[in-house]
C-alpha cells in the first residue's frame, strides 16, 4: 500500500481527493491537511510515501513548501493553472492534474505512482539485501536485532511479534507491512495475513503448515500459497 496525504486550502477539493484516494485498492489515506505548515506537521509524525498537493495555496505555495522539504515523498501536484505544469516537473514531480480532477486522471496519475513506488522499493531491497541487522523500537528503547537470527514475525494489532531462534521474543510498535518492506525479500516472505517467516530457517512443511526448530509451526494461507510454493519448488531436488 502506498500511505497519501492530500493538502489543499478548499475543504470540497480536499474531499475529493480523499474521496478518490480511499477508491483506490493500492494507495492508503494517512492524512488531510488544509495547509502546508499542517502537513508538515503530519510528515514530522507518521510515514508518508505519495502527497497530492494543491499549488496554489496561501502562506506557503504547494510548490515553495515541497521545496522546502530535504527528502520529499513522491509528489503530484494538482492546480487549476496549467502554466505551473513545467515547474512542477523542475522538482521531481511524479505528475501534475488540473483541476476539475475526474477520477480516470486520478486514476492514471496513481499508476505512475505505483510504478514508481515499486522501482524504489525494489532497489532498496537490492541495495539492503546483504544488510544483517535491523533497528526496531522497543518501549523506551531503540534495539539493534539480526536478521539472521529471526524465525519468523506474528503481526498483532498494533505491533509485532519477533521470535528468535535464540528462544526470544521481542514485541516492538510496528506493523507487519512496514517491517515487511525493510526485510531482505530473497530470504523472507510473507506466508499469511499474519506472518512472515524466514525462509531459512524452514525444516518441515506439513499439510500448508510450516514446522521450526522447536517444533513451532504457522499456517500458509491460500493467499500466499501459490507464491510460497514457487519459492520451493525452485529451491527442490527432483
Amino acid at each position: 500500500m502506498i500511505r497519501c496525504i492530500a493538502i489543499d486550502d478548499e475543504p470540497l477539493a480536499l474531499r475529493q481527493i480523499a474521496a478518490y484516494i480511499e477508491k483506490t485498492p493500492f494507495l492508503e489515506l494517512a492524512g488531510l491537511c488544509e495547509s502546508a505548515m499542517k502537513a508538515m506537521e503530519v510528515l514530522s509524525s507518521t510515514h508518508v510515501d505519495l502527497m497530492y498537493v494543491d499549488i496554489n495555496m496561501p502562506d506557503l505555495s504547494g510548490m515553495d513548501f515541497v521545496k522546502t522539504l530535504e527528502n520529499p515523498p513522491m509528489v503530484v501536484f494538482i492546480t487549476a493553472y496549467s502554466e505551473y505544469a513545467l515547474e512542477g516537473f523542475s522538482v521531481n514531480a511524479i505528475d501534475y492534474l488540473l483541476k476539475p480532477i475526474g477520477y480516470i486522471d486520478f486514476l492514471k496519475s496513481a499508476n505512475k505512482a505505483r510504478k514508481s513506488f515499486k522501482t524504489v522499493i525494489q532497489e532498496t531491497k537490492t541495495k539492503d539485501s546483504g544488510r544483517d541487522y535491523l533497528f526496531v523500537k522497543s518501549g523506551y528503547k531503540i534495539v539493534r536485532i539480526s536478521i539472521n537470527n529471526i524465525v519468523f514475525i506474528e503481526g498483532k494489532r498494533e505491533y509485532v511479534s519477533i521470535h528468535f531462534s535464540t528462544g526470544k521474543t521481542l514485541m516492538p510498535l510496528i506493523s507487519l507491512r512496514v517491517l515487511e518492506e525493510q526485510l531482505p525479500s530473497d530470504r523472507f516472505m510473507r506466508v499469511h495475513r499474519s506472518y512472515i517467516v524466514n525462509l531459512s530457517k524452514i525444516v518441515t512443511i506439513d499439510h500448508s503448515r510450516i514446522v521450526f526448530e522447536g517444533k513451532a509451526d504457522i499456517p500458509v494461507s491460500d493467499q500466499y500459497k501459490d507464491n510460497f510454493l514457487k519459492y520451493i519448488t525452485s529451491h527442490s531436488l527432483g
